[in-house]
């Protein structure tokens, strides 16, 4: 009897609990569901974007943004305590310089990656492994086609430090990974993790909003049948 009871006390709150959170449900998923239907490039409006010629950096007077050096961006940064040019070529080579004199710095090294991983990040000291990776051949949760040193601490946290920007390229801490892992999960897309409107997703995410809207129904009628049965 108590049993019965402890049961039925169970249904009672389910029945409040579904009332309660059927709303919030349908809203999450009908808005889902709108947020898949499209690729994220198209929201963008990447599609609506005329292509056009690509026309060097030239900046009057300059020694480095000059016609001959076909550069695509310059960017001024600060690395130990001197003006830093990083310079990008229409062709994608990156290369440092150093902005008040012009000279080259040379691409960083394992020596150099260990020690901007211990100037810039808590517990860079604490490293276990430097390996190097060319752009075609980063790790999975990096995923960026730039050449960079990969800095793997004891917490299990990876830095990666480009080697020809001098910059901490992204930080990738082991919960940062399950989180990754997860995306790739409610996105349904485990190989690359990026792609929010295919199908499989779309598909799923249609009939989960059925299944939602007909439990808010059903959950309805059956509080009127009950309304009715205790009447009569």
């Amino acid at each position: 009897m108590a049993q019965q009871n402890a049961m039925q006390l169970l249904v009672k709150w389910h029945i409040w609990l579904g009332w309660l959170v059927g709303v919030p449900i349908v809203m999450w998923l009908a808005s889902g569901l709108f947020m898949v239907i499209k690729p994220i490039e198209e929201v963008r409006g990447e599609h609506l974007r005329i292509s056009v010629a690509e026309a060097p950096l030239v900046i009057e007077d300059s020694a480095l943004a000059t016609e001959d050096a076909q550069l695509k961006d310059m960017r001024l940064t600060m690395q130990e305590g001197r003006a830093i040019a990083i310079l990008t070529t229409t062709d994608g080579v990156t290369t440092r310089v150093d902005y008040a004199t012009g000279e080259a710095i040379p691409p960083v090294d394992a020596e150099g990656a260990r020690a901007i991983a211990a100037q810039r990040i808590l517990g860079g000291n604490d490293v276990t492994s430097v390996r190097f990776f060319e752009a075609e051949e980063v790790p999975f949760d990096f995923r960026r086609p730039r050449p960079v040193w990969q800095v793997s601490l004891e917490d299990g946290t990876n830095v990666y430090i480009g080697r020809d920007t001098g910059e901490v390229e992204a930080v990738r801490t082991r919960w940062w990974r399950w989180f990754d892992f997860m995306w790739g999960l409610h996105i349904m897309d485990l190989s690359e993790r990026e792609d929010t409107s295919h199908p499989i997703l779309i598909g799923f995410a249609a009939l989960s909003l059925l299944g939602a809207i007909m439990g808010c129904i059903l959950m309805f009628r059956r509080r009127k049948t009950r309304a009715k049965t205790a009447s009569s």
